[in-house]
């Protein structure tokens, strides 16, 4: 093409050449001439850095000037290849470096001059590399030996036999290092191998490992030796820097990845043990080379890079900013391009398992893969796209691959490559770019779409900047930490992710998944919850393929990871859970039977209690979702959440007295009932509401302790004490299928003074006798739920004869309005989303529905209708409550519980509508059309409404308990 590179570049920075060479001049004491003075000229105008070294070691140029690029760098790796045998480890470091800095001035100088083509570039950094890590773990491993930590063999080598391996991986094991490039190592060790003489061979070689990156990576005046990654290694979010052979064949054996595969092509020992290196790589060789034609490698490899999206045209590839490595088009596409196929063929093919990219090339088209002109046009490209790339770090010692983005750096880097303009330079450029572009592309033609938003590339141990840039445009705040909970999964960190063909389907699956989270208000910690589900999840087979065939529940389960941390909570601890969402039964269907049948098979009691839990959280979670959906109103999940209670009640009880009777035996005609009063006792129970609970007993009449049993005999209150304690204790303790219920107690005669079991004839003296106002209306929503039937049944009438009996109008009123007062004085709202303790809010309504119950039970007895709806209704049919008002107070508590009961599943108590999300703010709306309420189109409207229900509670609660005033015209929530 026009505009091609000349030989030597010219110097971008004319001033900065002119100095350069004065100060050469002075420091060599010789003066410039004619035929260095292109080259030098070169360096000082072009690279601030290449200037730094050429006068800090002119020998090096001079050498190089007069003998040649191979003598120069020559004499710079020798330095490395003989060091002395006595030096410290400190002496050993300055050696290193001033062995580097020499060969990357030789290296970069015969490169600008195109003394040296690309391999014998690439190929010299390679061997400096090798020759110095050699180096370094030879003075460790003496070291280790003075301390008698290991015994070497005799010999120029002191590694062979010490069981050290020290794997090149990427650029250096290919021998392709490029100017700037971190080295990539794998530190293995083989404890057998007798070297090591003590008892923690891995706390040894991790030691071993850390020291060798510190020595290559120690920044000193005089400079560094390499930037060194070990993250290659098998799970190096999950593994020591050194690995044993035993567990890294074990890792790749089961967890392997396709990518890890990619990977092993190009490893090779580049020091320590290089034999045991080698042995090591050869037994795991079939991991790499598979010895049937690979086709899954072609369909999971390429997620490698098939998620960015490989363009078939249309679109301008940008120079400025472009990532020459990742980036379309770029090098890593050509390396790519030749793995794959690699990995397809070479288990057939040996003679495909070329580690460096150029000879893979090569050797596919010899093999009748690839056309010559394909092979050709790679070919070009790779070596363009590597020369700008050792251009680009070349400048500062920087490892980068990004083209400048500004317009100064776009011409120096144009400059120092050769080009004579910018545009000649872009034009280059662009051509090699979209040429492999199209040739990537043109490999996975066949390769099934993925779609979404743009890159999404997890493999590798490395963030795929593209793939940030794509998660941060999808809302994600955390975009690295989302990349590495994704590699997490492929490393089959969680157990769900443990099969290859979980990880494959999970590729495919991952722009979908990852779509569904971003949707969320907060993605990041919907993301976090799914991850907290996949990790307690068994396998991921079954629910993946579930996912693919399925997009709604994907959605479902995204949204209900968004929305509700309770339900996203129980979700990853109870998997199974899911099952329920798709089975189209009523989440409010009863439970009575399918516990009976569970509970017939419990053998003890905790595991009958497992069964208990099991079945009421599954429930719960059903009930949970329907009502964040809208597909439940509030006032039916009150219902169904409070059948459910009853229901396990009433399973556990006679288990609970039964396992107590076989210790402490029985009393002569005793019973134990189960008195639910708050939401229970009302039916309208909220996710997670305690339960407020009586326990009452009776007993045959001359009955003074139990009989049977072991241990001492206890008497009535003792026995029934203790059961009803032992109860409780099943309700509330966490097994392995966590926590039932909370129970709250205070509400037994004398509260939490009082014993925890009441006879029932002293808890009717009690009612009649001694009990306040306030626990006369808590009375007025009590069910008897569990126990005898004959006891339930007198237990039912001594609170309805407490209930029904005449009341001074007035004191009931008085008593009840100083309670809301202090009640507002203790607890205020917390904001205007608390609508129970707001004020006109759903306590009041429910106070007025109980002071009018306790003043006309006595003439009226069916007023004691149990839940407020049922109370009120029945209120207006007594005449103690005008119809027109008992529907209005309906509305309000049923607008107040519908949005209660989103708030309770999602955000809990938020301060101000801003702490409210969108798909939270959506469910309250859908909550309450849910309800037959007024459509509420979004928040503001649903406060309004909220606002008029209040004034309308608090205009009820002034006419029939007290006056408190009117509701405060504040700002709607």
């Amino acid at each position: 093409m026009s505009g091609s590179a000349t030989t030597l570049p010219p110097p971008h920075d004319r001033a900065a050449a002119e100095r350069g060479l004065a100060q050469w001049e002075e420091e060599t004491g010789a003066p410039v001439g004619a035929a260095e003075r292109p080259l030098l000229a070169a360096i000082f105008g072009n690279s601030p850095y290449l200037a730094g070294l050429a006068l800090r070691e002119p020998e090096t140029l001079m050498r190089l000037l007069a003998e040649g690029p191979d003598a120069a760098f020559g004499a710079a790796l020798d330095l490395v290849v003989a060091p002395d045998p006595g030096a410290s480890r400190a002496q050993l470091g300055e050696i290193l470096r001033t062995a580097k800095r020499r060969a990357a001035l030789a290296v970069a100088a015969a490169d600008i001059a195109g003394l040296w083509p690309l391999e014998r570039v690439t190929g010299a950094l390679s061997a400096f590399a090798d020759a110095a890590l050699q180096a370094a773990v030879a003075q460790l491993l003496r070291e280790a030996e003075a301390r008698g930590e290991v015994r070497l063999r005799s010999g120029d080598d002191p590694a062979r036999g010490s069981g050290l391996i020290v794997l090149g991986m990427g650029k250096l094991g290919a021998r392709e290092l490029n100017y700037s490039s971190d080295i990539d190592l794998v530190v293995l060790f083989e404890p057998e191998a007798g070297a090591y003489h003590g008892d923690n061979p891995l706390a040894f070689f991790v030691r071993i490992a850390r020291d060798l990156v510190r020595l290559m990576e120690e920044r000193t005046p005089g400079g560094y030796v390499f930037r060194t990654d070990l993250r290659l290694r098998p799970d190096p979010a999950a593994t020591p820097l050194a690995v044993s052979v035993e567990a890294a064949l074990t890792y790749y054996g089961a967890l392997g990845q396709n990518w890890e595969r990619a990977a092993m092509i190009k490893a090779r020992p580049v020091a320590g043990d290089r034999a045991a290196g080698a042995a090591f790589l050869a037994e795991l060789r079939p991991f790499v080379w598979r010895k049937h034609l690979d086709f899954a490698a072609l369909r999971d490899v390429h997620s490698i890079k098939r998620q960015i999206q490989a363009h078939r045209g249309g679109a301008t590839i940008a120079v400025a900013g472009h990532n020459l490595k990742l980036g379309r088009g770029g090098i890593r596409e050509i390396e790519f391009f030749a793995q794959v196929q690699q990995l397809i063929w070479g288990g057939r093919d040996p003679g495909l398992r070329e580690p460096a990219t150029l000879p893979a090339l090569a050797a596919l088209t010899r093999a009748g893969l690839v056309q010559e002109r394909t092979r050709a046009e790679l070919a070009e490209a790779y070596r363009f796209l590597r020369r700008i790339e050792h251009r680009l770090q070349m400048i500062d010692d920087r490892q980068t691959h990004t083209v400048p983005a500004e317009a100064e750096g776009l011409a120096r880097l144009a400059a120092f490559a050769g080009f004579d303009s910018v545009a000649a330079f872009a034009a280059e450029l662009t051509h090699h770019l979209g040429r492999v572009e199209r040739h990537y592309a043109a490999l996975f033609e066949e390769a099934p779409e993925l779609g979404g938003p743009g890159s999404l590339v997890f493999t590798g141990v490395e963030d795929d900047p593209d793939t940030l840039a794509t998660l941060r445009r999808m809302g994600f705040a955390n975009p690295s930490g989302v990349a590495a909970t994704v590699r997490g999964w492929h490393h089959g960190r969680p157990r769900a992710t443990r099969s290859a063909r979980a990880r494959e389907i999970l590729t495919e699956l991952m722009p979908a998944l990852l779509a569904a989270f971003a949707r969320q208000k907060e993605p990041d910690q919907a993301f976090a919850r799914f991850d907290a589900f996949l990790t307690h999840l068994p396998a991921g087979v079954p629910l993946f393929s579930l996912f693919q065939r399925n997009p709604a529940l994907l959605d479902r389960v995204a949204a209900i990871c968004g929305a509700a941390p309770l339900l996203a909570d129980y979700l990853a601890r109870h998997p199974p859970v899911l099952d329920g969402l798709l089975d189209g039964a009523r989440p409010d269907r009863s439970v009575a039977r399918p516990l009976g049948r569970l509970l017939a098979e419990a053998r003890h009691l905790e595991e009958a209690m497992d069964v208990v839990r099991r079945v009421v959280h599954e429930r719960a979670f059903l009930i949970g979702v329907a009502t964040l959906e809208g597909t439940l109103d509030a006032d039916r999940a009150g219902l169904a959440r409070a059948r459910l209670a009853d229901a396990a009640l009433k399973a556990l009880l006679p288990r609970v007295a039964r396992d107590f009777a076989s210790r402490h035996g029985r009393i002569a005609g005793g019973g134990m009932a189960v008195v639910a009063l708050g939401k229970l006792g009302g039916r309208e129970m909220m996710a997670a509401s305690d339960l407020d609970l009586i326990m009452l007993y009776e007993h045959a009449p001359g009955a003074e302790t139990a009989r049977g049993g072991s241990g001492r005999r206890l008497t009535p209150p003792e026995y029934f004490g203790r059961l009803a304690q032992q109860f409780v204790t099943a309700i509330t303790a966490p097994t392995g299928e966590g926590k039932l219920y909370d129970v709250d107690m205070r509400l037994r005669p004398s509260g939490n003074k009082g014993p925890i079991a009441v006879q029932l004839a002293g808890f009717a003296r009690y009612q009649t006798e001694e009990a306040w106002t306030w626990e006369h209306m808590a009375l007025t929503r009590a069910r008897v739920i569990a126990g005898p039937p004959a006891l339930r049944r007198r237990a039912a009438e001594a609170i309805r004869a407490a209930l029904a009996r005449p009341r001074d109008a007035a004191k009931v009123r008085e008593d009840a309005g100083a309670l809301r007062a202090r009640i507002a004085k203790e607890i205020p709202p917390f904001s205007p989303w608390d609508v129970k303790y707001r004020p006109g809010g759903l306590l009041e309504a429910e106070f007025v529905c109980q002071v009018l119950q306790l003043i006309h039970a006595a003439r009226t007895p069916s007023v004691l209708a149990g839940s407020t709806t049922a109370s009120l209704r029945a209120l207006a049919a007594a005449g103690a409550l005008e119809a027109a008002e008992a529907a209005r107070l309906e509305r309000a508590a049923r607008l107040f519980r519908a949005v209660q009961g989103v708030l309770r599943l999602t955000v809990g108590k938020p301060r101000s509508t801003e702490d409210i999300p969108a798909p939270v703010a959506e469910a309250l709306c859908r909550a309450t059309r849910a309800a037959g309420l007024p459509d509420a189109v979004d928040l503001h409207a649903l406060g309004a409404q909220m606002q008029a229900a209040a004034r309308e509670v608090r205009a009820a609660f002034n006419t029939h308990v007290a006056d408190l005033g009117p509701v405060d015209a504040g700002p709607d929530a």
